[in-house]
């Protein structure tokens, strides 16, 4: 084996065979009890979740609470010029391509599903305030939506991103899981141990995209319902998951620098037009005043929301929603950890804190308002009935308040078919990006892992979401991301405590760098496994 973990020949070859074959098996036996006996396997996820949810009630929340404050620290504290690279390396891509690779490989899918249909549903029912469809109601409705996709959110795939650069970049360690516990664990992260990380990494990655895809394909179920008058239907999803599943592995077999960045440029300037037509067409002046008001009112009250466990008597609304969406973030953040530290090499950890943590959440609070707040607008001013819409269904949110926006029909139209073509393509990049990082986990950090690896993850994905999209719908979806998310965050709270470690020992490092990678300078704490495989690896290179 190549460096002694990576196989030199046969089918494996250029593939860690422990991690490989460890997360192939079980993704076979969950395909298998989705398959065979998927009504038990919904029961069995279900009850699982039930069990588990008293703990996750105050363990999420004070997980979450603790990486916010963990990953500000290091964006504002002593450490904030060092660099995920060598001391005077430029980042590798600009910042609009690096801004938009972010967006679409973080929370664009889920973005475009919920940015309607969470105010509305909100609106309706929230632990703030009691009297529902009321003006402090729409204020307190939009300031949950922004506290579930704020920092909070990106500040989770922060510090995987964070980790796992900082690690690769800085001390030469393989970009996979496993380095980011170097610091405590020496040379045993070559072995068993290091495995099992990998190995649950890319099994939240898995299921964190699928269950991503199961969304995904609701929402343009709806799309091309609404567009062309197909019947809604569990063979429409399906079909749509395959060809999503066939467009997304054709991207990733052309690597990250062709396929996925130039889809991801093109999805931030259709999202960006999207935006702008519902700034335009919507009630404007209205839709800032909601952006201030509930920003505002976020930030003011982002420190004790941030502790909420819903113990004052809103326990059920608090684990249907920020205990869900804080498992989700979690089982993600490999995926979108991972892809993010692939993109940010050569950045600052103070460019790169605010640019994967403030920017983003930025863009988030602008879209939410825009459209949420537009629906909120229509609801409450009995335009149209939204709430009801979405109360049957959730996907119609987005299309039922399209429709209302203008009564020109042709540019009403065109904007649900750019929004069905934005989730296209948001479902697309999704899915490569996820394809690409769970093939370098198992390429032990390979960022080019071998092509057919890549087809057959693709592929598999895409198989699996089909799977649980047949066995239970969303809701099994939703109590598969929260069990494989359960694993992982005790990983997380390793790896913080390994780049704690780390950074204990790194100099002040300059500001500013130049447009040529330089060699970076050995680091002297490396086991002497890990300097052998930086050898291979550098004459490999």
């Amino acid at each position: 084996m190549e460096g002694g973990k990576r196989a030199a020949r046969g089918p494996l070859k250029g593939m860690s065979p422990v991690v490989y074959l460890g997360a192939a098996t079980l993704m076979v036996a969950m395909l298998l009890l989705g398959t065979l006996v998927s009504g038990e396997t919904a029961r069995l996820l279900a009850d699982l979740r039930e069990q588990i949810n008293p703990f996750l009630a105050w363990y999420y929340v004070g997980l979450v609470a603790f990486i916010l404050a963990f990953v500000l620290w290091l964006g504002v504290g002593r450490y904030k010029n060092v660099r995920l690279g060598g001391d005077l390396e430029q980042p590798e891509f600009t910042l609009i391509p690096w801004l938009a690779m972010l967006f679409a490989a973080g929370t664009g899918v889920g973005l475009l599903f919920w940015s309607v249909a969470e105010p509305i549903l909100h609106l309706g029912d929230n632990p703030l305030v009691e009297a529902a469809g009321t003006p402090e109601a729409a204020t307190a409705a939009l300031r949950l939506t922004f506290f579930h996709w704020g920092l909070s959110a990106w500040s989770v795939f922060a510090v995987v991103a964070l980790s796992l650069a900082y690690f690769a970049y800085r001390q030469g360690l393989p970009l996979t899981l496993r380095s980011a516990l170097h610091p405590l664990l020496g040379h045993r992260i070559h072995g068993t141990a290091g495995h099992l990380v990998d190995i649950f990494a890319v099994l939240a990655t898995v299921f964190g995209v699928a269950t991503t895809l199961g969304f995904g394909a609701q929402q343009m179920e709806t799309g091309l319902s609404e567009l062309l008058g197909i019947e809604r239907s569990q063979a429409l999803q399906l079909a749509i998951i395959a060809a999503v599943t066939l467009a997304a592995t054709a991207s990733v077999a052309s690597g990250v620098r062709r396929g996925v960045r130039r889809l991801s440029e093109l999805n931030l300037w259709l999202a960006v037009l999207l935006l702008v037509l519902f700034l335009v067409l919507g009630p404007t002046w209205q839709l800032f005043g909601y952006l201030l008001q509930a920003g505002g009112d976020y930030f003011q009250n982002l420190i004790s929301r941030s502790f909420w466990t819903g113990m004052d008597g809103h326990r059920d609304w608090h684990t249907e929603w920020t205990v869900f969406y804080w498992g989700w973030w979690i089982a993600w953040s490999p995926f979108v950890g991972m892809f993010i530290a692939r993109i940010s090499r050569g950045r600052t950890l103070r460019e790169f804190v605010f640019g994967v943590l403030l920017l983003p959440a930025v863009f988030n609070f602008l879209w939410i308002a825009a459209l949420g707040g537009t629906a909120i607008d229509l609801e409450m001013n009995d335009t149209v009935a939204i709430a009801g819409a979405v109360q049957q269904d959730v996907t119609v949110a987005l299309y039922r308040t399209i429709e209302a926006l203008t009564s020109v029909e042709a540019l009403a139209t065109g904007t649900a078919v750019l929004a069905t073509l934005l989730i296209a393509i948001f479902f697309i990049t999704s899915a490569d990006s996820g394809t690409l990082v769970i093939n370098t986990i198992m390429a032990y950090g390979d960022p080019s892992p071998p092509l057919r690896h890549r087809i057959a993850w693709g592929l598999g994905i895409g198989v699996l979401t089909a799977v649980l999209v047949v066995g239970g719908g969303t809701q099994t979806l939703q109590d598969a991301v929260i069990a494989a998310a359960l694993p992982f965050s005790f990983i997380m709270l390793l790896m913080m405590a390994g780049v704690l470690k780390g950074l204990r020992e790194e100099r002040f490092a300059p500001r500013e760098g130049i447009k040529h990678h330089l060699p970076e300078e050995p680091w002297t704490g490396v086991d002497t496994e890990t300097a052998t495989w930086r050898a291979h690896e550098e004459e490999r290179l």
